[in-house]
């Protein structure tokens, strides 16, 4: 079939890849979101979708809106056959659905109707479910709403953070892509509508969302900062400055109740250091301190000398 692949992040990379290796499947453009500015020099810089069709000599759109009159003229001239999407970041109107015979085919990183929404892996980590996956469905103008072609199963491991598990979901959510187009093609797939029960959502989280509630007990602490790493990343102050925070440990064993400490109390030890929450203190990782590299909290807690009853907040 004739392909437009739409994506933008790394996470959508890896379908990129697979389709362009694919003996089945011609790639013949890519729409990815515009190159924006980063770093800080505040450079245009393409996204990682955009690069790898550049290396691959693949033409790339960038509309600002993919309802644009340009982009929709320039999408029909290239008649593909379906449109592949993986966490493009725009929503698609009708009139660029209906371009496709075969449509637009998203693949989105959670089982279906659980976690429809900007950020599924975060969701599902923050919540604690012990399983998630990745979906294949035809795009609607609903919100991941559209009939499901397939899934594909994950396990949830106990120390996976965002980056951790969305790596996985990217590689095995690549391989499904595949087969999903294989099988429209083949004729041999037909999406079934998603079940009206277990619907739940996971909007975009921001900055705001990531900061640390000490006053939580150590799991919802635990899930949260793991949930939002690497990005947006787990923060919490300390004397009235911002300090990012990497994953906390929840010791176990005989350590498991570890010494009473009121909610953001820190207790630094020569190897460890601690905070209190409402249960159990966790430790900490790394820290980064504002403007700093990140590094182990026993070293940051031993520059800054950290006195008694001291907090996080």
């Amino acid at each position: 079939m004739r392909l437009v692949f739409a994506g933008t992040p790394d996470p959508a990379v890896p379908s990129l890849q697979t389709l362009l290796e694919s003996a089945r499947h011609q790639v013949v453009a890519v729409v990815t979101r515009p190159d924006a500015p980063a770093g800080r020099g505040r450079k245009l810089v393409r996204s990682p979708v955009g690069r790898l069709a550049d290396e691959a000599g693949i033409p790339v759109l960038t509309p600002a809106r993919p309802g644009e009159p340009d982009f929709l003229a320039q999408l029909a001239e290239l008649a593909p056959d379906c449109c592949p999407v993986v966490a493009y970041g725009a929503l698609v109107p009708r009139k660029a659905l209906d371009v496709p015979r075969h449509g637009w085919v998203n693949l989105h990183f959670s089982l279906l109707p659980a976690w429809r929404g900007a950020a599924p892996v975060q969701a599902a980590l923050r919540h604690g479910d012990e399983i998630t996956g990745a979906s294949t469905f035809r795009l609607e103008e609903g919100l991941d709403t559209g009939p499901v072609f397939g899934v594909v199963t994950e396990d949830v491991r106990p120390t996976d953070t965002a980056g951790d598990l969305l790596g996985r979901l990217a590689t095995s959510g690549a391989r499904l892509l595949a087969a999903t187009l294989d099988g429209i093609e083949d004729g041999t797939v037909e999406p079934r509508p998603q079940p009206a029960e277990g619907v739940s959502l996971a909007p975009k989280v921001t900055t705001v969302d990531a900061r640390v509630d000490w006053a939580a007990p150590p799991v919802a602490v635990d899930r949260l900062v793991r949930s939002v790493t690497p990005d947006p990343g787990a923060w919490t102050t300390f004397r009235d400055e911002r300090l990012g925070l990497g994953p906390v440990t929840r010791p176990d064993g005989a350590d498991a109740a570890g010494p009473v400490l009121e909610p953001g109390e820190l207790r630094a030890e020569k190897r460890r250091v601690l905070v209190g929450t409402v249960g159990a203190p966790v430790q900490l990782g790394e820290v980064r301190p504002v403007g700093k590299r990140a590094m182990p909290a026993p070293d940051w807690a031993r520059g800054v000398r950290i006195g008694a009853g001291e907090r996080l907040t």
